[in-house]
């Protein structure tokens, strides 16, 4: 099940965003075991080094501690994964507001548009929830 990455972007900082994006939805919680080397190697398609790599940048980051002989797992910690996910906010947030002012847009043409969006979006049944 090889993803495709991106080719801007190293691939171990992709997989780190991978688990964190994982994390901040919940599918990996607080305290859970991620997979072995070998195994998410596997299910990404790419070399135990480069996996070994994003382990060792995410415990660096302080989200996920290694345990000898038991495996590396995420923090057991509430409030980092909150973090985790403000911090993630925030990133997508600036990326918007940076390509919006590139085009010339103002902080009222953003918000409107982003309401109108999310109006339009509920409209179709895809509500946020």
């Amino acid at each position: 099940m090889a993803k495709d990455f991106e080719a801007s972007k190293p691939i171990y900082l992709q997989i780190v965003d991978q688990v964190f994006q994982k994390i901040a939805r919940g599918e990996i919680k607080p305290g859970e075991k991620l997979p072995s080397v070998r195994e998410m190697a596997i299910q990404s398609g790419v070399n135990p080094n480069t996996i070994q790599r994003s382990y060792t940048e995410m415990e660096r980051m302080g989200i996920v501690e290694t345990k000898r002989g038991q495996g590396s797992f995420v923090i057991e910690s509430e409030s980092i994964v909150h973090e985790l996910q403000r911090s993630m906010q925030r990133e997508i947030i600036e990326q918007f507001v940076s390509n919006m002012e590139e085009l010339g847009f103002s902080k009222e043409q953003m918000m409107k548009g982003l309401e109108s969006y999310l109006k339009e979006r509920d409209q179709d049944g895809h509500s946020l929830s």
